[in-house]
């Protein structure tokens, strides 16, 4: 079942000194870290199930995300299937010094249901225009 949801805004986080790479730069896997929470924001919109990362399909770093930046989380529900969601998530970061936005990451993951023992289970979505 396709779902295509309009996007918004499941995180936002202000990124700090501590994220920063050895160029300075916030470190890739900081915002990787922030996507996968962001996707499974957007799978609990489809039901208070239990959810688990199956995979992160595709992930394009656009432009470097800078100490001070605001970076905001969007997602969107791609598909429905019987046991998971596939959810894209769009990176944009506020500048710190003007303000402006710019994308900066995108990504495709898959989020999966599981049940109590671990294994996928299906499950009627409850939301997210699912």
């Amino acid at each position: 079942m396709n779902s295509e949801s309009e996007s918004k805004i499941a995180l936002r986080v202000l990124m700090m000194p501590k994220d920063t790479n050895h160029e300075g730069t916030i470190f890739g896997g900081v915002i990787l870290s922030h996507i996968d929470q962001a996707a499974y924001i957007e799978a609990r919109r489809h039901g208070a199930h239990r959810w688990v990362t199956a995979a992160i399909n595709k992930v394009n770093f656009i432009a470097p995300v800078f100490t001070g930046d605001i970076v905001s989380y969007r997602t969107r529900t791609v598909n429905v299937g019987r046991t998971s969601v596939t959810v894209s998530v769009e990176v944009e970061a506020e500048r710190r010094q003007d303000g402006s936005c710019v994308a900066v990451t995108s990504a495709q993951l898959v989020i999966v249901a599981i049940d109590e023992n671990r294994n996928p289970t299906t499950f009627k979505s409850e939301g997210a225009d699912g």
